[in-house]
């Protein structure tokens, strides 16, 4: 067995020194020439049947321990990337099998049985130093910030801002059109939330995986709740009606989705709603203006929704759906019938009016449109990096009673807001807005989070309107939508580094006196604090250094603004790689030294350029949750590296990127930007084993006092207990995308971790109070209401995440304390 053993270590040496001598040539650690050595003298001292083989390995193991610690401190995981193989190795030389061999050879046990104990007594003190070292790591937390938000006096508190919803409703995507996700909700409170108890569950029949579905696939919805009602929408575009008492189902619509669809997403966010109004008010009137000489491409018909089952000519209130082939449909949420009182008796808006390049399901809007008094604002997705000819990514306003185009403001023509003539399109390629945006009506506008112009990561062609708009948050005048002001994230976006989330507003004390504030959430890890007034910064807003040295025909910005609230994450070292073994974590930093990366904001690059954050960003479209009355705000931050690789292209048409080969169907070829310089392949940084290249943790949850800008508390999140190929529940902190809720009671729920978990936490605290296992991935942002049985629900959607790989399903879960009686 010895013989057998050395054979292994000398061949297992041999890579490791190898390998760790391209590591060393390209500037890294010596650290695994040194050992792949080391092992390649243990084999062959096994292989000769010396005990003296023990002793080296002791030696090794107590020099890697000291390295390792000297490197990453006592820190559990990435201790033992760098210390499992050799530690099992260690275990396995003082087993009885190899002494037996050892004793036995040449023959004569004498001979070599003199040396064995003392070696094995050596080997078997510096394993056990090893294993206290890592039974001490598991009691430490390097990562975690331990803290408290403290609650503000009395007399300090600030209300939350009115809003004409009542207590135990949900009208909006984040309950109101500030996007706080925060209800005035408090049955449910720290000291009973670990009684929370499934009330009803409701399987929408919707799943991901049919003909013509995209990867990206997912279940985003947050479900409205008005009355006793909850109406909801799934990926497949359907619309239906709960009860919100009992979950049973009142009603369903079907739009009736064109098929053959170019898409890139299949998901809906969610849906708007109109509250009745007796009588409506007087329409704006449009007026035609010049728009921009592009001939007008021809459309294909779009169903109507009028002429696909009940109708209804006079809704006193409406949802609006926006629909996978670019309709935004009017339903009356009592019947679900069409409200042919709306788009000239269509009972729908068709948004492919005045669009360039029309290529069904390549625009559509996966975001609920903001809903006013007199007004439905709508933005669209676009397809990332497919060409330079995409569709527009206008921001228009309809009334919301007629649904006539009263404004359009187009980032590629921003001065000219007055609605199209016939014949007239939009620029084409512009910056658009995929998700949700914020209104103030008092202040009189909304607040767009903008993303940039395809392709992300090269814009040499980009336009000087195109610049000054792209990865900013707009602010745009309801009366005419022309611009008062905005306030940019990224200068000259190369990272994908689009404004995900929705604005969130709130009023904060500042200064002794109360200002009207937004807090803008980013991919890059910035809390933007502003005025919503003005735009201008109540947290102070610096400009960085950045990294130089764009692609051909490109340039960067010489610098990027930085937060002073933020969780950006410091740049990545070396030392920071991580794997399963001391190999995979080899490959990882070699693959690190051959990558381009001088920190956030490295340039894309045809050598390979690492992002980090990567386009998944910090924060995504989930954004934050925050107590308007207590100023906290529950973040869920995730960290994960992604390789941004430009690869140069010879013509238009080959496909440079695909790996699985060309897409099915219609879907569209991504990331190949046909008519630009480059492809671009991007993907997270992983190891050989498909792990993360940079250690753990990658989710966590983190409690900010916005009136101080100082994060109170920061915990891992979730487990890899859906992750890994054996369902281990470690508490890594996973990566999540979704949003956060949070409610009067001082409770947060939160379930988009990828391990299919909902939990609730502690708002003060971040202690995890209370969790429930989900039968799907639920990426979705949870909400809150009260049933007629007075009763406070949590509702969360657990119907997975294409991108992500959580478990596919079509449950919606509600939770509750239980009953009295």
């Amino acid at each position: 067995m010895a013989r057998i053993t050395g054979g292994i270590l000398v061949l297992l040496g041999l890579i490791l020194a190898a390998a760790g001598g391209w590591l060393a040539a390209l500037g890294g650690s010596l650290y695994y020439v040194a050992a792949g050595l080391a092992l390649l003298a243990v084999g062959g001292l096994l292989l000769r049947g010396s005990p003296a083989a023990l002793w080296l390995h002791a030696v090794l193991l107590v020099a890697s321990l000291w390295w390792a610690v000297w490197e990453v401190g006592v820190d559990w995981w990435p201790l033992a990337a760098r210390l499992d193989l050799l530690f099992l190795l260690g275990l396995w030389l003082i087993t009885p099998w190899v002494r037996r061999s050892l004793q036995q050879a040449d023959g004569g046990a004498r001979t070599w049985g003199a040396g064995l104990a003392p070696a094995r007594a050596v080997l078997s003190l510096a394993l056990a130093v090893s294993a206290a070292l890592a039974v001490l790591s598991w009691f430490r937390a390097p990562h975690e910030l331990a803290g408290r938000l403290e609650s503000r006096p009395a007399a300090d508190a600030v209300p939350e801002t009115a809003a004409p919803v009542p207590p135990g409703e949900w009208h909006a995507y984040g309950r109101t059109g500030e996007g706080q996700r925060h209800s005035p909700l408090a049955q449910i409170t720290p000291a009973n939330a670990n009684q929370l108890r499934l009330a009803w569950e409701f399987r929408t029949g919707d799943r991901r995986g049919r003909p013509g579905d995209p990867e990206e696939t997912t279940y985003e919805v947050t479900p409205l709740k008005i009355g006793n009602r909850l109406f909801l929408c799934t990926p497949h575009q359907s619309v239906i009606a709960l009860d919100a008492t009992t979950g049973r189902q009142l009603w369903r619509f079907d739009p009736q989705i064109a098929g053959d669809l170019a898409l890139q997403h299949l998901t809906c966010r969610g849906l708007s709603y109109q509250p009745p109004r007796a009588v409506p008010a007087p329409s704006p009137a449009p007026t035609a203006g010049e728009g921009r000489a592009e001939p007008a491409t021809e459309r294909p018909p779009l169903p109507v929704a009028a002429s696909q089952g009940a109708t209804d000519p006079a809704c006193r209130s409406r949802l609006f759906m926006p629909t996978a082939d670019g309709r935004l449909i009017a339903l009356n949420p009592d019947s679900g019938a069409v409200c042919t009182d709306f788009g000239n008796g269509t009972g729908q808006i068709d948004l492919w009016q005045h669009m360039p390049n029309v290529r069904p399901g390549a625009y559509y809007s996966t975001s609920p449109p903001v809903v006013t008094e007199r007004l439905l604002i709508v933005g669209g997705t676009v397809l990332d990096n497919a060409s330079v000819k995409e569709q527009s990514g206008v921001i228009r306003a309809f009334d919301i009673d007629s649904g006539a185009l009263v404004w359009n403001w187009d980032s590629g023509n921003p001065d000219d807001t007055a609605p199209l003539p016939p014949g007239r399109t939009y620029t084409a390629n512009s910056p658009n807005s995929w998700s949700v945006s914020s209104v103030d009506e008092a202040l009189g506008m909304v607040y767009v989070p903008m993303g940039n112009q395809p392709p992300d990561q090269w814009g040499g062609h980009r336009s000087p309107a195109v610049e000054r708009y792209a990865s900013s948050v707009v602010a745009l005048d309801l009366a005419s939508g022309r611009v008062r002001w905005h306030f940019q994230t990224v200068h000259h976006d190369l990272w994908d580094y689009d404004v995900p989330a929705q604005p969130t507003l709130l009023d904060m004390e500042v200064g002794g006196r109360r200002v009207p504030a937004l807090v803008q959430p980013t991919k890059q890890g910035e809390l933007f604090v502003l005025d919503r007034r003005d735009g201008t910064p109540l947290l102070p807003v610096s400009e960085q250094p950045a990294p130089q040295g764009a692609a051909a025909g490109d340039h960067t910005a010489p610098t990027q603004p930085a937060s002073a609230l933020s969780f950006a994450p410091p740049p990545l070292r070396e030392r920071d790689m991580w794997g399963a073994t001391l190999l995979d974590q080899l490959a990882c930093r070699i693959a690190f030294r051959q990558l381009r990366y001088e920190g956030r904001f490295t340039p894309p690059s045809e050598r390979g350029s690492i992002v980090y954050p990567g386009n998944f960003g910090v924060f995504n479209w989930g954004g934050i949750a925050v107590d308007p009355a207590r100023g906290w705000a529950f973040t869920t931050p995730t960290y994960l590296a992604f390789v941004s690789r430009l690869v140069a292209r010879r013509d238009d048409i080959s496909l440079l990127v695909q790996e699985g080969g060309p897409p099915k169907g219609s879907l569209p070829a991504l990331n190949e930007n046909f008519g630009a310089p480059y492809a671009a392949s991007m993907k997270p940084f992983m190891s050989p084993v498909g792990l993360p290249c940079q250690a753990p943790p990658w989710g966590y949850v983190a409690g900010v006092d916005l009136r101080t800008g100082q994060v109170a508390w920061k915990h891992r999140n979730g487990t890899v207990r859906d992750l890994s190929p054996l369902p281990l529940p470690f508490r890594m902190g996973v990566p999540g995308i979704g949003g956060p809720m949070v409610t009067a009671g001082g409770v947060a729920f939160y379930s988009g971790a990828l391990d299919n978990y909902v939990r609730a936490y502690d708002m003060a605290s971040g202690r995890v109070l209370w969790s429930d296992r989900l039968p799907a991935g639920g990426q979705a942002t949870p909400m809150t209401y009260s049933g007629e049985d007075g009763r406070q629900y949590v509702l969360v959607v657990a119907g997975g995440h294409g991108s992500t790989g959580t478990k596919p399903g079509d449950a919606i879960r509600a939770y509750a304390l239980p009953a009295r009686r």
